[in-house]
């Protein structure tokens, strides 16, 4: 099933991804994706659903053997005929584990998006880029006395909103995360999922979960994914309440997955 959205900022078109040349992990996914939404993919372990939000920002030219067609649009741009360094500019990514680089400065994190793409930035410039991007993860006032730092110096939960705010930096038209809050706490992941709510006001949050009750408090969207396919995907509350499809409603109420 496809829901149409009113201003799209991601179109899948037909999108395939195949580790080996007869499997398809994604097979033949359509959805439109809106401005300033959370959507959340979810699905049993294996179903696609990282393979498929990695297909977005091209991470998997780093592995020659996979391949992905049909077209996925970034405003109106498919971003499989893009240079891939400018790819991931415009469709920032999350990992599940916290992962700042440990030998970089809390500062130097921020900006390390501009320094492995070559761009040159006044000192200016990047003290208002750090200072804005901690700020929109709430993270400023806890470190802003501890720069020169390195980022493994912080926190779990710190650790995760530095790499959002890493990811923020080079203002990325869409915001992709892997299960970002799988490896922290109840407490951080509580912060986290409150920072992704204001920041859809500013971005476009695709995110994989595993967890349907993270999805159900924090996605206007919902896409359930079974075996590579988009089986639903719909506003999450109408998901959530009426599923359309039987596989749908088995997973949501704990047949399988």
């Amino acid at each position: 099933m496809e829901n149409t959205v009113e201003k799209s900022v991601l179109e899948l078109k037909d999108v395939c991804v195949s580790y080996t040349p007869d499997k398809y992990a994604v097979s033949n996914i359509n959805a439109s994706i809106g401005k300033n939404t959370i959507t959340a993919i979810m699905g049993p372990s294996g179903c696609g659903k990282s393979t498929l939000l990695r297909a977005i920002n091209r991470m998997h030219e780093l592995y020659p053997h996979i391949k992905t067609t049909g077209e996925i649009l970034l405003n109106g741009t498919n971003v499989l005929a893009m240079n891939p360094m400018d790819v991931r500019r415009r469709a920032g990514m999350v990992f599940q584990r916290p992962n700042p680089f440990p030998t970089l400065s809390i500062y130097d994190n921020v900006l390390a998006g501009y320094m492995l793409n070559g761009i040159r930035l006044k000192k200016r410039e990047k003290d208002e880029i750090v200072e804005t991007s901690l700020r929109n993860v709430t993270l400023w006032d806890e470190v802003k006395d501890n720069m020169t730092k390195k980022g493994s110096f912080l926190s779990g939960g710190q650790q995760q909103r530095l790499c959002i705010a890493r990811a923020l930096a080079l203002k990325p038209e869409v915001l992709l995360m892997d299960e970002p809050t799988s490896a922290l706490d109840p407490i951080s992941t509580n912060h986290i999922e409150e920072l992704l709510t204001v920041l859809k006001t500013q971005f476009t949050i695709v995110i994989v979960t595993h967890n349907m009750s993270q999805a159900a408090r924090i996605s206007d969207f919902s896409m359930f994914m079974y075996l590579g396919e988009l089986i639903e995907y719909d506003t999450t509350n109408q998901m959530f309440t009426k599923p359309q499809d039987k596989r749908t409603e088995e997973y949501l109420t704990g047949v399988f997955g």
